[in-house]
C-alpha cells in the first residue's frame, strides 16, 4: 500500500516530534522531519512535500516566515501546530497563507482529522 500523502512536519520539541511521526507512520503517511526553519526550508525545495506540519517557535526563525517564504513560490498545504493561542498569531498565520491551525495539546483524532482534510481552512482549540 502507497503512502497517502508526503508529509514535511517541522517541530523542534523531540516528544511532539517522536509522538505525532509515529501516529501518521501507523496510518499509512511518509514522514520527512526537520528541527529547524533552515532545516525544512531545505527538506520542502528538495522532496516537494505535500503538506507541510509546522511549529511557529522554532529556534532559529519563527515559522511565520517559512509560511512567507513557502507562499512565494509553492501551494503545497500548511497546517500550523502550535502553542500560541493568542487569536493575533493564529490568524497572521492564516493570513500568511497556513491552511490550518492546531492548538497544542491536541489528540490523535483531532491531528489525523486536520491531516485528512488539509484545506479545511479551519481553526482548533
Amino acid at each position: 500500500m502507497q503512502p497517502k500523502v508526503n508529509i514535511l512536519f517541522i517541530e523542534d520539541e523531540r516528544n511532539i516530534l517522536t509522538f505525532v511521526t509515529k501516529l501518521l507512520y501507523g496510518h499509512n503517511y511518509k514522514v520527512t522531519t526537520a528541527i529547524t526553519g533552515t532545516g525544512g526550508l531545505q527538506l520542502i525545495n528538495s522532496i516537494c512535500p505535500d503538506l507541510i506540519l509546522l511549529d511557529l517557535g522554532l529556534p532559529d526563525m519563527d515559522g511565520q516566515t517559512i509560511i512567507q517564504q513557502v507562499r512565494e513560490w509553492s501551494d503545497c498545504s500548511i497546517i500550523v501546530i502550535s502553542a500560541r493561542t493568542n487569536e493575533h498569531e493564529k490568524v497572521k498565520a492564516l493570513d500568511l497563507g497556513a491552511d490550518d491551525y492546531i492548538t497544542k495539546p491536541f489528540g490523535s483524532a483531532e491531528l489525523l482529522v486536520h491531516v485528512s482534510a488539509p484545506h479545511s481552512d479551519t481553526v482548533t482549540e
